[in-house]
């Protein structure tokens, strides 16, 4: 009859138990893996798949027994580390989509807004379209590997230890906020000095031809030009995204 202890147990559990979680957090906050459309038990079993698949690749993780109250602080270390990497990316998206928001706003067509019930609140039609657009480049650099393997090199910058903290202290994430946002701004600066200068025309034109109904031609001349600047900009939309997300992830990797 066989038999096994907790020690043994243990030891053939913790390998997997820590990267699962660590991944499962992270499949949480990350954009694609967060969606709804994916069934919670399929991102559980991919959580898994994906740990077991990682264990060459990581190094040996500790031993700790699940009745202590360091099992308790591994659990909330693992579950802050993925999360961190899952609310990193989705800050690159919140970039493009805040630099739609300031295009949209130029353009005029905010007032075209709907519910968005994947994030629970109203978006601009440009913001889900440059939202879209972002997925779709996410996954043709793939993105999706490079968040994975992030995830991997996490787990020698952030070893097991517990301590959910001093690693979220670590990364330092709100630097890399306030460079996404000045990111976003850049993205978003040629859309808005070419609207810049087509209201500036708009207003010369109403000043030296006052009966000009400014309001009827300049709206569609705003809207045509923005669309134009747009198509003529989006295709150079891909090497800034995966700049961005180099960037982001090398926050993870081995310091």
């Amino acid at each position: 009859m066989l038999t096994f202890d907790e020690a043994q147990l243990m030891a053939w559990v913790s390998p997997i138990l820590w990267p699962f979680l660590r991944v499962l957090a992270m499949f949480t906050a990350a954009p694609i893996f967060s969606t709804r459309a994916i069934p919670v038990r399929l991102k559980v079993a991919l959580a898994f798949l994906v740990a077991v698949c990682a264990q060459a690749a990581l190094p040996p993780q500790p031993v700790i027994a699940l009745d202590t109250a360091a099992a308790w602080s591994a659990v909330a270390q693992q579950v802050g580390v993925g999360l961190a990497i899952g609310f990193a990316v989705r800050l690159v998206f919140t970039c493009v989509e805040l630099s739609a928001e300031v295009i949209g706003l130029q353009m005029g067509l905010n007032y075209a807004s709907f519910f968005d019930p994947a994030s629970n609140s109203q978006r601009g039609a440009l913001t889900g379209f440059y939202s879209n657009v972002a997925l779709w480049l996410f996954i043709v650099v793939n993105g999706h590997l490079m968040v994975l393997m992030a995830l991997l090199q996490s787990f020698k910058s952030f070893p097991l230890d517990g301590n959910v903290l001093q690693s979220l202290a670590q990364m330092r994430l709100h630097e890399l906020g306030a460079g996404l946002f000045s990111s976003a701004l850049w993205l978003a600066l040629p859309l808005i000095a070419l609207l810049l200068f087509v209201n500036l025309t708009m207003g010369v034109i109403s000043r030296v031809a006052p009966q000009t109904n400014i309001y009827a031609v300049g709206f569609p001349v705003t809207i045509t030009v923005g669309l134009l600047g747009i198509t003529a900009t989006l295709p150079m939309l891909e090497q800034p995204l995966y700049t961005l997300l180099q960037q982001t992830m090398d926050l993870f990797g081995p310091g």
